[in-house]
C-alpha cells in the first residue's frame, strides 16, 4: 500500500504525463534568461507584447476597430509553443481581420497571473476587452478551428 506522499507522487507524475500528451508545459519557476531562442514571428502578422502597456494599446485598437484579438500566452522553454508558433505565424497571415498578440509568460509574469495562465500555451479569444473563448494546449486543429470560426463572424454578411 502506497503512502500518502508515494500517491501524491504518482498523481504529480500521472498529471504531468498527461499535460504532455495533451501538448501543454506546466509553469516553470524560473525567469528567462535569455539563453533560450526567441520564436521568430517576422513576416507574420503577430504582434509581440513586452509591456502592459503595449497589450493595453492592441486591446483599445481592437475594441475602436471591432477586431477580434487572439493572444497567444507562450513561453520560449515550452516546447508545444514553439511547436505551434510557426502555424500562429501562419494563421495571422491567413486571417488579417483577427489581431493575433503574444505574450511570453516569463517576461510578463505579473500580468500573466492575473489572467490565471496555469499551461503553456494558452489562447484567448476576446471581443471588446471581453473572453469569448479559451484554448489551452498547442492543439493545432482545435486552433484552426476556433480562429476560423471566429474570423468568419467578422466578415459583413452579404445582403
Amino acid at each position: 500500500m502506497l503512502d500518502h506522499y508515494q500517491q501524491w507522487l504518482v498523481n504529480l507524475l500521472f498529471v504531468l504525463g498527461l499535460s504532455s500528451q495533451m501538448g501543454n508545459c506546466i509553469r516553470k519557476n524560473v525567469r528567462n534568461t535569455g539563453n533560450e531562442d526567441e520564436v521568430d514571428f517576422r513576416g507574420g502578422n503577430v504582434h509581440v507584447i513586452t509591456s502592459k502597456s503595449d497589450w493595453e494599446q492592441k486591446i483599445a485598437e481592437a475594441n475602436k476597430d471591432g477586431k477580434i484579438v487572439v493572444a497567444n500566452f507562450s513561453a520560449t522553454w515550452c516546447g508545444p509553443c514553439r511547436t505551434v508558433a510557426p502555424v500562429y505565424r501562419e494563421l495571422s497571415e491567413k486571417y488579417p481581420s483577427l489581431i493575433f498578440l503574444t505574450i511570453d509568460v516569463d517576461n510578463l509574469m505579473d500580468f500573466c497571473l492575473s489572467w490565471d495562465i496555469s499551461a503553456t500555451p494558452t489562447f484567448f479569444f476576446l471581443k471588446d476587452g471581453q473572453q469569448l473563448d479559451k484554448l489551452i494546449g498547442a492543439n493545432r486543429p482545435e486552433l484552426e478551428h476556433k480562429i476560423l470560426t471566429l474570423a468568419g463572424s467578422t466578415m459583413p454578411s452579404s445582403n
